[in-house]
């Protein structure tokens, strides 16, 4: 796969020493929870070490941004001295992360950098000097380059680090949850073109990956719990007795099923026609040369709630394209000893936070 080099960047920006030990946290933090995961390099391979998920209080992160310093940090340290994590690989919020395509004629250009520094403001709402950027090179030719852009804003980077420095933690990296995310569930040197579709709990993001990079991402406020929320208020349950009912029966059209299958198929296809938007564009959008993107090969669901009944099955009928459910093992070898005590479906919510923590074993 190629090397991430947003990754790489964040890496120079904030030099940290080489890890020693044999094992590797990833860390995936979103407005309601975080998700950490231990990856252990053993003689018969990956093994997954500790693992597990901490609830993060409303208001304490809202759209990426931290909005209560002083909660966060006391997460963080607990996190440090219940689980002995001292050092992370962290996620960025992609509600802050601007991502853009650019092309750069080669004439006058004295240094990539300077040349996206230059027309950085046309694509993102900040100054320049207020953002923290890098790229991937897409391709080149003797007349120009075109590059993937993605850019932060300064601020976001460095409230993160403040909030680690005073719990303690050493964050390694920054990196695209994005990016993250291919690493786990894209097989290591797959260069094709895919559409990934994270369905969680309160929001979904939908990716497109090709040749090894993140080349677009949306985030919509669509999940799994506004399926509860609607199940509660037509069934009059509770939401407690409404995720298992979601759980159970899904989108399995059947007599017994009728009527869930009405009220989900409603918020659902919500979400398939966002998805259908983007792939739509993705394949009939033609460059400034006019050559067309590379065609999407398959969509691969993952997220907590991708586990729906039938959501697969449902996209793909619709949309008349395959999708699958993501592995998240595809790059960890001898599967057999390297999942104990997380089962598939488990595993499909900590695809981040193992993307992450695979960065150490693929520099």
């Amino acid at each position: 796969m190629v090397q991430n080099s947003f990754n790489r960047f964040f890496f120079k920006f904030f030099p940290v020493p080489k890890m020693l030990s044999a094992s590797s946290f990833g860390l995936d933090i979103s407005d309601e929870s975080l998700k950490f995961l231990e990856l252990i390099m053993t003689k018969n391979g990956f093994q997954v070490g500790r693992y597990g998920e901490r609830p993060i209080p409303p208001g304490v992160i809202e759209s990426g941004k931290i909005k209560n310093p002083g909660k966060m940090e006391e997460i963080l340290t607990s996190l440090r001295k219940e689980e002995g994590v001292n050092s992370v690989r962290v996620s960025l919020p992609e509600e802050q992360v601007y991502l853009f395509q650019l092309r750069l004629e080669r004439a006058g250009l004295r240094n990539v950098k300077e040349g996206i520094e230059l027309a950085l403001e046309e694509h993102i709402p900040i100054q320049a000097e207020d953002a923290i950027f890098d790229y991937d090179l897409v391709k080149e030719d003797a007349q120009s380059l075109e590059v993937q852009v993605a850019a932060i804003p300064k601020n976001i980077i460095e409230n993160y680090l403040l909030i680690f420095e005073r719990a303690q933690i050493s964050a390694q990296s920054f990196e695209l949850e994005a990016q993250a995310i291919s690493r786990a569930v894209i097989k290591d040197g797959d260069m094709e073109t895919y559409m990934i579709v994270d369905f969680g709990k309160k929001r979904t993001g939908i990716f497109i990956v090709s040749n090894g990079i993140v080349m677009f991402t949306s985030t919509l406020d669509v999940g799994g719990e506004i399926l509860n929320n609607v199940i509660q208020k037509s069934f009059n349950v509770s939401l407690e007795e409404a995720e298992k009912m979601k759980r159970e029966y899904g989108l399995e059209r059947n007599a017994k099923n009728k009527e869930i299958f009405a009220v989900l198929l409603n918020s659902v296809s919500v979400l398939r026609d966002e998805i259908s938007k983007h792939f739509i564009y993705w394949q009939t959008h033609r460059d400034e040369e006019g050559k067309s993107n590379p065609l999407i090969k398959k969509i691969i669901l993952c997220g907590g709630d991708s586990n729906l009944i039938g959501l697969s099955d449902y996209i793909s009928i619709s949309m008349k394209t395959p999708v699958e459910m993501a592995n998240v093992w595809i790059n960890i070898t001898n599967t057999e000893n390297s999942i104990p005590g997380m089962v598939f479906k488990q595993a499909l919510s900590f695809s981040t936070a193992l993307g992450l923590a695979l960065v150490d074993y693929n520099n």
